[in-house]
């Protein structure tokens, strides 16, 4: 005899019919599957930017620090230190390593969180971590003294590195920096996205997505008043926009003000030549309180105010920047030709 046949319920249909019942938990498990969803998609996006963008230099391993660098030219040592979401790429895109490369033995790091340098979490990424580090990386290249350029949140490394080192920075250029505390609307709204926990979740869903749509505004507003340059093309968005460097930005901006009002305490203590360098019109960075504020608590600097332009003027003033490595150079005394085309300060 036949035994009769039961229908085994699916567990599918069991949980669906269970949501159905609770339209509160429908909409949760819905969110959190679009917001799984979403993490996939940008997590496989920055793999394809990492596959398309491959590292152009080589890779030092310093204090369980993955740092990705790159080396060119022959001469006295020349240290590039990026900005805040920013990249090796950068100094490239620009023309900035190919020029300096035909006087000086450039080096420009991938700063930890940043192009193909890991971001290790058990360490707070300070100016002054982030110059101990470069320091000891420095130091495995054999390079014991050097002239140190840093352009805007890099400007607080290379000041680091000349105050914790004095004498390994034979001289500084110190480019569209934020050298003094002050009121940062974008530095509150970034906030959320530093703690941990819920700045991972942001930054793999919703900062990317943001970032691309707000792209061609906030360039407008890091370029202007000066039209983004073409050459800028060259720099790769879609690294960019990775979860694991918008987290590291985002930290960074959180420590912008902390991170100044300890600098500026340390300003005094800077000995080396220093040549100060921003632009007039910079919609970022307000000048006069920075970089002219700067060049009037360290007096033995010079200011090299660029007129018609904005914070990215390794981008739109790149001649203007490579003249003020020069005048750093000949600052010292060591070699160098002093520049032509400056303006009084």
């Amino acid at each position: 005899m036949a035994l009769p046949r039961t229908r085994s319920p699916s567990l599918l249909s069991d949980y669906m019919a269970a949501l159905r019942g609770h339209p509160a938990r429908a909409a949760f498990a819905a969110a959190a599957t679009l917001v799984g969803a979403i993490a996939i998609v940008n997590q496989q996006l920055a793999r394809k930017a990492e596959r398309d963008n491959p590292p152009r230099g080589q890779f030092l391993e310093i204090d369980g620090v993955r740092l990705h660098y790159v080396e060119r030219g022959n001469g006295r040592p020349l240290v590039l230190f990026h900005g805040n979401g920013s990249m090796i790429q950068d100094f490239e895109s620009s023309g900035l390593i190919d020029l300096a490369a035909d006087s000086y033995k450039v080096i420009v790091f991938d700063r930890p969180g940043f192009g193909h340098s890991s971001r290790p979490r058990n360490v707070i990424w300070t100016p002054e971590a982030q110059a101990d580090l470069f320091r000891r990386a420095l130091d495995r290249l054999s390079v014991q003294r050097a002239i140190v350029l840093g352009h805007s949140w890099g400007a607080s490394v290379a000041l680091a590195l000349a105050v914790r080192h004095p004498s390994f920075v034979e001289a500084l250029v110190l480019a569209s920096g934020y050298y003094f505390p002050t009121v940062r609307a974008d530095v509150a709204a970034t906030s959320v996205s530093a703690i941990p926990g819920m700045g991972d979740a942001i930054s793999h869903t919703i900062s990317p997505i943001l970032s691309r749509l707000l792209w061609p505004s906030m360039l407008r507003k890091m370029f202007g008043p000066q039209p983004v340059p073409e050459k800028f093309d060259g720099f790769p968005r879609e690294m960019a926009v990775r979860p694991s460097q918008m987290r590291a930005s985002a930290a960074e901006a959180t420590l912008m003000l902390p991170a100044a009002f300890e600098a500026s305490k340390t300003y005094e203590q800077l000995k080396m030549p220093a040549i100060i360098i921003a632009g007039d019109d910079d919609r970022l960075i307000d000048i006069n309180k920075q970089s002219i504020r700067l060049h009037g608590e360290v007096k033995h600097s010079k200011l090299r105010r660029i007129a018609g332009a904005g914070h990215m003027i390794q981008q739109s003033a790149t001649a203007q920047l490579m003249a003020a490595i020069d005048e750093a150079a000949a600052e010292t005394r060591i070699g160098g030709i002093a520049p032509q085309g400056f303006a009084k300060a």
